[in-house]
């Protein structure tokens, strides 16, 4: 295990287009870092830069006490798994996993030794005999954990491991995952586009935008307190509201909004939308032109709700203020 550090971490491809804008973070020992950002924000790129498969224009990357801006991804002593698995289709489970043992010349024995390991953390000891096609979805991102495990790095390097599987096995390998991590202890960066992913899973979270570091941070305290419009815009399933009020903006949570008469109504809306969810209700609706200011409220699912006027009021204990010309947040 070690600790990784960025510092002011630029990555250009051209003098005009610089994709990584002087990213810097320290990630301690052990810590599980979330890297979160839309697509074609550069976060792909940010951790493929710490891998070594992507060069660095400028800056710093020190994996342990060790700078590994020259080095090549072998001798970095990390693992990485892929978004689509990357596995030999020919080979048995057993030997998916023992390949890159293999080539680091191994002893026959300790390859062993290593494989049964991985496959007894990741519950994969009665299919190391079998194909890769033999295998569910699930399975076969276990064995590209499992490939990474036996080596034994100092850093696990995750790039969407699970975005090709269904809702519901994403939602076990997070779990899996987590688990994973307790026990190993392994300090791990781990890149998505999913919030939930990021919010169930991270011990801190660098959210990107744009090849730049808009916040870092715990996952509640990047929710509960957004540094920039998007952030705030980005985090939350509904996003943040944000309502232009008196030369600044307006924002708060969907589930910070409740319905109320309307001579107390702080918020009047046009409903657009009622989904009904079971445990609460979306309402989606609209101040003044259908497409100017967009406003979402989660209700309770007893709320009686129809197409009309909605009045709605907030506590202002939770409304956030945002600087509109330089997105950033304002402090009471």
């Amino acid at each position: 295990m070690a600790a990784v550090s960025l510092r002011d971490v630029r990555k250009s491809y051209t003098p005009e287009l610089q994709v990584i804008h002087g990213v810097s973070m320290e990630i301690k020992d052990g810590e599980f870092i979330v890297i979160l950002g839309p697509s074609g924000c550069g976060k792909s790129t940010l951790l493929r830069m710490v891998a070594g498969l992507e060069t660095i224009t400028s800056g710093e990357i020190a994996i342990g006490d060790r700078v590994v801006n020259n080095l090549e991804p072998k001798d970095r002593d990390i693992a990485m798994v892929f978004q689509n698995y990357a596995l030999y289709p020919h080979m048995s489970v057993y030997d998916n996993m023992a390949y890159g043992l293999r080539i680091r010349g191994l002893s026959k024995d300790e390859i062993s030794v290593r494989v049964k390991k991985a496959a007894d953390i990741l519950e994969l000891d009665k299919y190391l005999a079998r194909r890769p096609r033999e295998l569910s979805g699930g399975q076969r991102q276990r064995v590209a954990m499992g490939r990474a495990i036996v080596r034994e790095p100092q850093v696990f390097l995750f790039d969407e491991p699970l975005s090709n599987l269904d809702a519901k096995l994403r939602v076990q390998m997070r779990a899996e995952l987590q688990a994973l991590h307790r026990r190993l202890g392994t300090t791990s960066l781990f890149v998505t586009h999913d919030q939930v992913e990021a919010m169930t899973l991270a011990q801190r979270m660098i959210v990107i935008n744009a090849g730049r570091a808009e916040q870092i941070g715990a996952p509640l305290e990047i929710y509960a307190r957004p540094a920039t419009v998007f952030v705030a815009s980005f985090i939350g399933s509904p996003p943040m509201n944000l309502i232009p009020r008196d030369s600044k903006l307006l924002g708060i949570r969907p589930e910070h909004l409740e319905p109320c008469a309307a001579s107390a109504a702080m918020l009047t809306i046009d409903v657009d939308l009622i989904e009904p969810l079971g445990a609460d209700i979306l309402v989606y609706g609209h101040i003044g032109d259908r497409d100017s200011v967009r406003v979402a409220a989660r209700l309770p699912a007893n709320a009686l709700v129809q197409a009309g006027k909605l009045a709605l009021r907030y506590d202002l204990a939770n409304v956030h203020w945002f600087d509109p010309q330089s997105g950033r947040r304002i402090e009471a």
